[in-house]
């Protein structure tokens, strides 16, 4: 036979086979098989030596020279490496002598032209390195080193396995050729914890001293040696690993693992696999370790706050179950009882003169507009539906025009009046109720015709705010148009503007007509809380929106009903002494 393996397994797993079969007379019936063991050392010159020792029929190491020796030689087994199976086949093939090898040898053996009497006992190196790349992600060691003979073997090695690992995102240490590799030809990963790759490649350390963390993977020929207890093997499309692997595996990683909640940024100038943690973007989640990119959540959800998973959002709109909505519910049903109070009031003393002078019909126009004001406010509180979307802008803004309508008839009354009591002045011509109630249908029906069209071409609908808040979903009335609702809000401006000019300008209007201070300082308080409102509206979300415009809303209809009643109910109620016709008539600063 020829040459086999120096290491005691292989030889004595040889010597074993054929001393089976030399005892069994029925697989070789009249046939005794030998065997010549040589060591090549892994070297060129003593392959030569033995093979050329192994085809002498004599003494001396001569070909074709027979002198005594009786020698059949029926194959060359072998477990050299590439280079010296070929250099075995060069030989062999000229006494077409089969030759067999159990090594890891390159796939150009394959090629039967050049080597027609080889034969291959175990797949192809290249058949193995897929395996490794398995064995490397199943462990999740993404920090490895290579370690290669150098050799024809090794450069090949590395050729093939360094694309393999980089498009697995294996990261690679800068590997070693060793040229003593403990005298083998064969190829390995190692695997370090925390990326210590033992450091400078000590080789000769990482076997002698198992207790590092360092475990070694590796193809060829099997071998076992006394210091390989961190080592596992790929040998014939089989996959040996000690016992102790299952219980103690060592991490092999530059970085740190990121937790959940932690994505991998990438550190300029190092390797893929050495990363730093950053947390996951705000809207953000990542469930599992190492995360390569965070995950957003559904509109309809957001991320709890180690930002894991994600949870349901929080839905909110002005409830009357909360303390907002019960505050300014408890305050729009405060002052309309007022109104009706004050209403109730003015009817009852509608035939005295304070009553009387203040244009009773105009009074109670604005009496209930504003009442109307304050009920328009529960439209604003509880949850958005599509009728409460469709009416509560329109109808505040219907109402509103028709109170400021109301305001701006009664301080153009005021000013024909005292312009009436001037001789010769033809103005007392148009002072009646046909006037006020020109202005106010006229003034009104301009808002009535914008709302209208408003609702016949994009009306208002309840719609879901999902961004606008990270944990919540606003639930809210979209206004439709958003151009008719300006210009809805502008037209209200502009009648308050108008009103609020002639009323300053009447403000020093003597005696009875001190009307007109009382109008002027009601719209200054009305324009007041409007101008603040819109800023406002404009910087809040959700609910808080909501709750500045019922706010705005109750704010400015007070205005109008303290600054233009309450000093009449205070006359009507606490001083009917100063409610007569003489008294009104009266230049003093005590008038109304």
């Amino acid at each position: 036979m020829g040459k086999g393996s120096a290491k005691s397994w292989n030889l004595l797993s040889f010597l074993f086979a054929i001393w089976e079969i030399n005892q069994n007379p029925q697989i070789l019936p009249n046939l005794t098989l030998g065997y010549n063991i040589y060591d090549n050392y892994f070297d060129a010159r003593m392959s030569s030596d033995a093979l050329v020792d192994l085809l002498s029929t004599g003494r001396e190491s001569v070909p074709n020279y027979s002198c005594g020796k009786q020698s059949h030689l029926l194959a060359v087994l072998e477990g050299a490496d590439s280079e010296n199976s070929i250099q075995i086949s060069t030989m062999t093939n000229i006494y077409k002598i089969p030759q067999a090898t159990y090594a890891f040898v390159s796939h150009v053996l394959n090629d039967k032209t050049q080597f027609p009497l080889l034969y291959r006992m175990v797949p192809t190196e290249e058949t193995q390195y897929p395996e490794i790349i398995k064995v490397l992600l199943h462990f999740r060691w993404v920090w490895v080193g290579l370690i290669v003979p150098d050799t024809n073997n090794g450069e090949r090695f590395m050729r093939v396995m360094i694309p393999l690992l980089i498009r697995s995102g294996i990261c690679l240490h800068p590997f070693l050729r060793d040229p003593q590799f403990y005298n083998t030809s064969m190829a390995g990963v190692y695997v370090a914890e925390n990326g210590d790759l033992a450091a400078n490649f000590d080789i000769l350390n990482w076997v002698m001293f198992p207790n590092r963390s360092v475990v070694r993977v590796k193809f060829g020929s099997l071998e076992r040696q006394e210091a390989t207890r961190q080592t596992f093997s790929i040998d014939q499309d089989a996959i040996v690993w000690p016992k102790w692997l299952n219980q103690s595996l060592p991490h092999s990683r530059c970085s740190d693992s990121c937790g959940p909640g932690y994505v991998k940024v990438a550190t300029e100038g190092e390797p893929i696999c050495c990363y730093v943690c950053a947390p996951c973007a705000e809207g953000t989640i990542s469930t599992q370790k190492d995360a390569d990119d965070c995950t957003k959540c559904p509109e309809d959800q957001h991320p709890d706050k180690n930002q894991v998973q994600c949870v349901p959002k929080t839905i909110t709109f002005l409830s009357y179950a909360e303390y907002l909505g019960i505050i300014l519910a408890s305050i729009a049903l405060f002052l309309s009882l007022t109104t009706i109070s004050v209403l109730g009031i003015f009817i009852k003393f509608l035939e005295t003169p304070i009553v009387k002078a203040n244009n009773r019909d105009l009074s109670y126009i604005l009496l209930v507009s504003l009442l109307l004001s304050f009920l328009s406010s529960f439209l604003f509180i509880g949850r958005p539906r599509k009728a409460s979307c469709l009416l509560r802008q329109t109808t505040f803004s219907i109402i509103f025009s028709l109170a400021v309508s109301s305001v701006l008839a009664k301080t153009i009354t005021v000013v024909l009046a005292f312009l009436a009591t001037k001789p010769g002045n033809r103005v007392r011509s148009w002072l009646g109720k046909s006037l006020a109630n020109s202005i106010v249908i006229s003034c009104s029906s301009v808002q009535v015709v914008i709302c209208t069209i408003w609702l016949g071409t994009f009306p208002p609908f309840p719609d879901s705010d999902m961004h606008s808040q990270a944990t919540e979903i606003l639930l809210q009335c979209n206004e439709g148009s958003v151009a008719m609702f300006y210009t809805s809000f502008s037209y209200m401006g502009f009648l308050a503007a108008i009103c609020f000019t002639v009323a300053f300008l009447a403000r020093k209007l003597p005696g009875s007509f001190n009307e007109a201070k009382l109008i002027t300082f009601s719209m200054l308080v009305f324009c007041s809380v409007w101008v603040s409102f819109v800023p406002t509206y404009l910087s809040t979300k959700g609910k808080y929106m909501v709750a500045v415009q019922v706010f705005s809303i109750l704010a400015s209809s007070a205005g109008l009903l303290g600054c233009i009643f309450l000093p009449k109910c205070y006359i009507i109620v606490l001083r009917p002494d100063l409610n007569t016709k003489e008294h009104l008539m009266m230049k003093t600063k005590d008038g109304i």
